[in-house]
C-alpha cells in the first residue's frame, strides 16, 4: 500500500527557518495596489529565490511568528502560503509546517487534500470557457462568480489573483476589489478535472479497499492504525475517518479491544448479505456507550462514598490516570453526570469540577454488550 512518489518527512529531521535568518527587507504593506495576502506571496518568493542559503524542505517560520513580524493577521499569511503553493514553491503538511519545495525535482512530494483553490481555479477557467468569454471582455463581480462555482467569496478572489499571475485575466483598478476583473487571454487549457467531493479521505479510503482486494480476506484484522498512516503517507486521522467510510460501506467491522478491525465483505464483493460476524457482535456506538455508562456509575459511586455538596473533584487527567481510563472517556461522562444534575463546571484560576448533588449508587450497568442483543434472543430461542 505504500504510495510511490510520496515521502513523509518527521518534523524533528527538518530545520526550521527563524524570522531572525530572514535577510530580505519587509514588503511596504501601506502603499499597496494589491491585497496584502499577494503582497506578502511576492515578497516571500522573492526572499525563496534571492537567499542562497534555503534549501528544499527547510520550514517556513510558523504563521504566527511571520504575521507577528508583518503585523498582519495568521488569516493573511495563511492566504499568502496558499498563493505560493499554487505557484509550486512551498508544500504544506498537516502537522509539519511549510515547506520550501525543490522545484527541479517534482517526483518527490507530500501527499495532500486538493486544495480549494486549486478547485476554484479549475471552475474559473471551465467558467469563462463554457461561458464563451473572449480577452478584454469584463467578468462579473469575484462574489457572483464565488455564487455561480459554489466557493467561497475569499477562495475565489484567491484563484482570481492567481489566475492574474499566469497572465489569463488582470484587473483594472488599483486595489484588487470583487469588480474589475478583465480576461487578458483565453488561450490556456482545461486541467485535469477536479472533483471537490474526492477528498484525501476518499482517495485513502480507495487506497485501503485494493490493499484488501490484494492482502486480505474475510475474516482477516486490518493492520493497526499507525501503521496504514505511515504506509500511505497520511495522518492517523485521515486513516480513521477513511477506515469509517469501510465500515459503513459494511467491508469492515469494528470492535473494541483486542478484536480490531476485521474484513467482513471483500470490496468487490456486490451481494448483500449479514455475515455472522456482524450479527454477533453489537455496533461499536453501542459498546461504546456502555463504556461510558460502566464509567459514570463508577464515578457516582466515587462521589458518594468520598465527597460531599460542594467538593471539588480531581482533575480529569488525574482521575483517568487513577481509573486506566482515557481523558476523553473520563470527561464524557463527567458531562453526562453534569446533564443528570450531579455535577458542575467553573472556569478560572479557583475553577474545576464541583459536586452538586450526591447520586444514588444502586442503579445497575446494563449488561456487556459486546454480543449482540438480538443474536443473544435467537440465540436463547
Amino acid at each position: 500500500m505504500n504510495q510511490k512518489g510520496y515521502v513523509l518527512p518527521q518534523k524533528s529531521d527538518l530545520y526550521q527557518i527563524k524570522v531572525s535568518d530572514i535577510n530580505v527587507a519587509l514588503p511596504d504593506l501601506k502603499y499597496i495596489t494589491e491585497s496584502k495576502a499577494v503582497t506578502i506571496a511576492k515578497w516571500i518568493i522573492n526572499w525563496i529565490d534571492s537567499d542562497k542559503n534555503l534549501k528544499p524542505n527547510f520550514l517556513l517560520p510558523s504563521k504566527p511568528d511571520l504575521a507577528y513580524l508583518l503585523g498582519v493577521s495568521i488569516g493573511t499569511i495563511q492566504n499568502a502560503l496558499r498563493y505560493i503553493e499554487d505557484l509550486g514553491y512551498v508544500e504544506s503538511k498537516q502537522c509539519i509546517g511549510t515547506l520550501i519545495r525543490d522545484r527541479n525535482n517534482s517526483g518527490n512530494t507530500l501527499r495532500k487534500l486538493t486544495s480549494k483553490r486549486e478547485i476554484a481555479i479549475s471552475a474559473i477557467k471551465k467558467y469563462i470557457l463554457d461561458k464563451g468569454f473572449k480577452a478584454g471582455q469584463l467578468l462579473p463581480s469575484s462574489r457572483n462568480i464565488s455564487s455561480y462555482i459554489g466557493c467561497s467569496a475569499n477562495t475565489t478572489r484567491l484563484a482570481l489573483e492567481y489566475l492574474s499571475t499566469v497572465n489569463i485575466l488582470e484587473h483594472k483598478f488599483k486595489n484588487s476589489n470583487e469588480n474589475g476583473w478583465v480576461i487578458k487571454s483565453v488561450d490556456f487549457k482545461l486541467d485535469e478535472v477536479v472533483d471537490k467531493n474526492v477528498s484525501l479521505v476518499k482517495k485513502v479510503e480507495n487506497d485501503l479497499r485494493e490493499y484488501i482486494n490484494r492482502n486480505l480476506k474475510v475474516g482477516d484484522k486490518m493492520p493497526a492504525h499507525d501503521v496504514l498512516a505511515k504506509n500511505s503517507s497520511v495522518s492517523i486521522k485521515t486513516i480513521h475517518d477513511a477506515l469509517k467510510l469501510l465500515i459503513d460501506d459494511g467491508i469492515l467491522l469494528a470492535r473494541r479491544g483486542r478484536y480490531g478491525t476485521t474484513v467482513v465483505k471483500m470490496p468487490n464483493d456486490k451481494n448483500i448479505s449479514i455475515k455472522k460476524e456482524t450479527s454477533i457482535f453489537a455496533p461499536a456506538v453501542d459498546t461504546a456507550f456502555y463504556y461510558y455508562e460502566k464509567t459514570q456509575n463508577h464515578i457516582k459511586k466515587l462521589i458518594a462514598e468520598n465527597y460531599e455538596i460542594g467538593a471539588k473533584l480531581p482533575a480529569i487527567i488525574e482521575l483517568s490516570k487513577q481509573l486506566d481510563l482515557s481523558p476523553n472517556t473520563v470527561r464524557k461522562a463527567f458531562h453526562n453526570l453534569a446533564k443528570e444534575g450531579y455535577l458542575a463546571f467553573s472556569r478560572g484560576r479557583y475553577g474545576g469540577t464541583f459536586v452538586i448533588d450526591i447520586p444514588e449508587t444502586d442503579e445497575q450497568t446494563f449488561r456487556w454488550l459486546a454480543v449482540n442483543p438480538q443474536y443473544a434472543k435467537n440465540y436463547k430461542n
